[in-house]
């Protein structure tokens, strides 16, 4: 039987291809384009999908997420390319916080706060677990964004209607 830290490294490399195939069809010239006025626009929403990785590396190596002590500053990237390198560097860091970590760890508190407002409070397995919803569901929302501007899509779990 596996642990649970080697079946989140499993998932997480499972889920970083089709993360991946998403962010190296974002367009650079449609980075500010957004579907909706309350929406993100592209750039900062595949910007969110490319550091998505840096939650399981705070929720393995530290207890608390404390956004009012350390205010989170996506890096900026211009294009496509800066786009998935920054994605590499964030898994890169989700990896080595994940091999340097065990499943004695993973039953203790974890909070996501800012300050006094507690956003987040779970067990570390819970918070690593969220991370790859959060993934799944903004890399959902960037597809449809894709398909918005015609843009074919790759299936995460399957073909799309583009592949088939």
């Amino acid at each position: 039987m596996i642990t649970f830290i080697e079946a989140f490294t499993k998932e997480l490399e499972q889920e970083a291809v089709q993360t991946r195939r998403m962010l190296e069809i974002v367009p650079t010239e449609k980075m500010d384009w957004q579907p909706h006025p309350k929406s993100m626009t592209i750039k900062a929403l595949s910007q969110h999908i490319a550091e998505i990785p840096l939650m399981n590396v705070m929720a393995l190596k530290y207890d608390k997420w404390d956004f009012s002590a350390s205010p989170y500053q996506p890096k900026d990237v211009i294009n496509t390319q800066e786009l998935v390198a920054r994605f590499e560097e964030c898994l890169n860091e989700a990896r080595e916080a994940l091999s340097t970590s065990s499943d004695f760890i993973i039953q203790d508190k974890w909070q996501m706060v800012s300050g006094d407002q507690v956003w987040l409070e779970m067990e570390k397995w819970e918070a690593v677990r969220h991370a790859f919803g959060q993934n799944a569901h903004h890399r959902a929302q960037l597809q449809v964004c894709l398909r918005l501007l015609d843009i074919p899509v790759p299936g995460p779990y399957g073909p799309s209607a583009d592949e088939m």
